[in-house]
This record gives C-alpha cells, sequence and structure tokens, in this order.
C-alpha cells in the first residue's frame, strides 16, 4: 500500500488528539455542488474545483485529515442517480484531490466506505457479499492511489461493520470505525451501541466510536461509555445540531408544528461555533482520541474546535477579533460610536 503521509495514524494518535472534518456532502450541497436526498458526490467529477476549495478550507481550518469523498460513491448509490459507469473514476479522483490537499499542510489521507442501504440483517449472507464487492473494489483503489488509513463510517448494523472491518483488515490498511447512533440506544440489528463499539474493537478496529446523527448533548454521554469500554482509541464526530434525550438525533428533529425539519430545514437547531468547541474541551476531557465534525459543520466550526484543543491554525490568522469591533468593541474606545437611529452601544 502506498501511504501519502511520512507519520502513521497511530503516531499522530501518540502524539495527541487527531482533528476530523467530515460533513462534506451537506456543506457541498449548500454551496450547490451535491443534490440533496441522494447526496451522492458527483461534485468529484463535476466540479473538482469545489472540492479541492473545501478540502483546502478544512486543512487550514485545523482538520489533521483529509478524507476522499467517497461516501456514497458506490455502486449502490451511483446506479441510483444514472453514474454507475463513473465508479471507478469518481473514486479515484476523490483519493487524488484529497492528497493534493493534504500535501499542502502535511495532513493524513483516508479512505472512506459508509453505510451501502445493501444489507440486509434478515438476509445477513447474500447482503453481505453485495456490500462486501462494494467495498473490496472502492478500497482497491483507493489504496492504489494512496491512503494512511480507511474511515468506514456512519454505521447502522453491527453486521455490516463487521464486512467493512473485515475487508480493511484483509488489505491491510487501519481503520476507524463508527456507528450512526440514530436510534435512543441500540443499532437497527439490535446491539447497545456501546457493545457494538466493543465488538468492533476486540475483532481489530484500529479505532471505534461515533459519528453523524447525534449532536454533542446526546453524543457525550454514550462516548464516556465508551471510552470505558474498550482499549483502542475513541473517536467522535457529532453533527453540529441540538439534539436532546427526547430527539437523541438530528433525523427526527421536527418544528412546532410536527414538520420534519431534516435534511435541509435544519438551520434553526444548529449548534454555534461556540458549542463545538466547548464539545471539543468535553470529548478531550474524557479520554475521546479523534474528534471531528459531521453532516452540518463547516469550516468556522472546525477553526473553533482545532482552537479549543490549543491549536493555532492558518485560518487562525482570521479568528474573530470583537474587540476591534466599531460597536462591540473596546480597543478603541468604550463600545459605539452614536449611530443613525440613535442607539449606542455603550448606554445599554
Amino acid at each position: 500500500m502506498s501511504r501519502p503521509s511520512p507519520t502513521t495514524l497511530q503516531q499522530r494518535l501518540a502524539d495527541g488528539v487527531v482533528i476530523g472534518a467530515e460533513g462534506y456532502v451537506f456543506e457541498l450541497e449548500r454551496r450547490g455542488y451535491v443534490k440533496a436526498g441522494p447526496y451522492v458526490p458527483e461534485v468529484i467529477l463535476d466540479a473538482p474545483d469545489a472540492l479541492r476549495q473545501l478540502h483546502r478550507e478544512l486543512l487550514r481550518a485545523g482538520a489533521d485529515v483529509m478524507v476522499a469523498l467517497t461516501y456514497y460513491a458506490h455502486r449502490e448509490k451511483l446506479a441510483d442517480v444514472g453514474r454507475a459507469g463513473d465508479l471507478e473514476r469518481m473514486n479515484r479522483a476523490a483519493v487524488r484531490i484529497a492528497n493534493e490537499i493534504a500535501r499542502e499542510g502535511g495532513a493524513l489521507v483516508a479512505g472512506n466506505i459508509c453505510n451501502t442501504w445493501s444489507y440486509d440483517p434478515q438476509e445477513p449472507r447474500a447482503s453481505g457479499l453485495v456490500v462486501r464487492a462494494q467495498y473490496e473494489e472502492q478500497l482497491a483503489w483507493a489504496l492504489q492511489e494512496g491512503v494512511d488509513f480507511v474511515v468506514a463510517e456512519t454505521y447502522d448494523h453491527v453486521g455490516e461493520a463487521l464486512i467493512g472491518l473485515e475487508v480493511c483488515k484483509q488489505l491491510g490498511v487501519p481503520v476507524m470505525v463508527t456507528f450512526a447512533s440514530v436510534q435512543h440506544t441500540t443499532t437497527y440489528d439490535g446491539y447497545d451501541y456501546v457493545e457494538a463499539c466493543r465488538i468492533l474493537a476486540d475483532e481489530g478496529a484500529t479505532m471505534v466510536g461515533l459519528n453523524c446523527s447525534r449532536g454533542p448533548a446526546t453524543m457525550l454521554p454514550l462516548l464516556e461509555r465508551i471510552r470505558a469500554a474498550v482499549d483502542v482509541p475513541v473517536a467522535a464526530q457529532p453533527v453540529p445540531y441540538r439534539t436532546s434525550p427526547a430527539v437523541p438525533a438530528f433525523e427526527s428533529l421536527r418544528s412546532a408544528d410536527g414538520r420534519r425539519m431534516f435534511p435541509i430545514e435544519l438551520e434553526s437547531f444548529q449548534c454555534t461555533r461556540v458549542e463545538m468547541a466547548d464539545f471539543a474541551r468535553r470529548a478531550r476531557e474524557i479520554g475521546v482520541d479523534y474528534i471531528g465534525i459531521c453532516c452540518g459543520g463547516g469550516p468556522h466550526h472546525v477553526r473553533a474546535m482545532a482552537e479549543a484543543l490549543g491549536r493555532e491554525t492558518p485560518a487562525s490568522r482570521y479568528s474573530p477579533a470583537m474587540d476591534l469591533h466599531r460597536v462591540l468593541g473596546t480597543a478603541r474606545g468604550q463600545g459605539a460610536e452614536p449611530v443613525m437611529g440613535g442607539w449606542n452601544v455603550a448606554e445599554q
């Protein structure tokens, strides 16, 4: 396997917290390059400079890993949008772009596999063969192009996660396996989320944890239990949305009149960068090793999280300096000068 980074994932983890940044398809959908619904990353071929720019922004914000945008770039999903013929070209291009930008800042490069929607827990043997074939072709291309490790993520079933882990082990590549904790306590095939992580750790995953679905408030309690249950590094990549014990996953968030807000009406539930920075600090305190963000995250969140963990990033040059604000600041006098309309912050 060709590795693009001079250091390994394990070496980075030994040096301290690794900062991740994902949610590419949500951010690119907001920018007009991915279609909400199928969320197939056609942007890889249709607008590669848009993908380069997002990678570069996340790198500048402090991300230690460039994850190749092959989430949902598997055979099943590409067939849904009539692009099955672009499968290999799309996967190879995604890894090449991730490598290109990673070299600009010495980041690790991760290949990516995910839930396929092909797995059926009622027919695990037959459906598992379909899943395995999709992973084998995606990862063969990724390793040929060069990755440091694999992010295998957003799993709803332990059975499917185990297939991803098995393929990575056969190929000899380190793998981070994370579950999407959509339900209150268990995966869709009936495993408590903590037990699911323990099973994957016992089977040889390099790192285990959670990504997507849960916001900081509902992911942290689970992370604390996972950290106590496994001996391998733990990963956490929540969505930046305010979930609650009653509604632990953002897929189920609803408006006051009962309308489902996922996936394109979630703005009113959005976490601020300050809230995500607080999550990063709290996750580190409980011993999480890989701290990132998932769907809905933007570079401003990543920068705030990196700075909360003590990093100074290239984008930190432009971090807020509110003391210099003409209305809110104090560096050039106490509060604002009078403004049209008669209000003055200093007097309020």
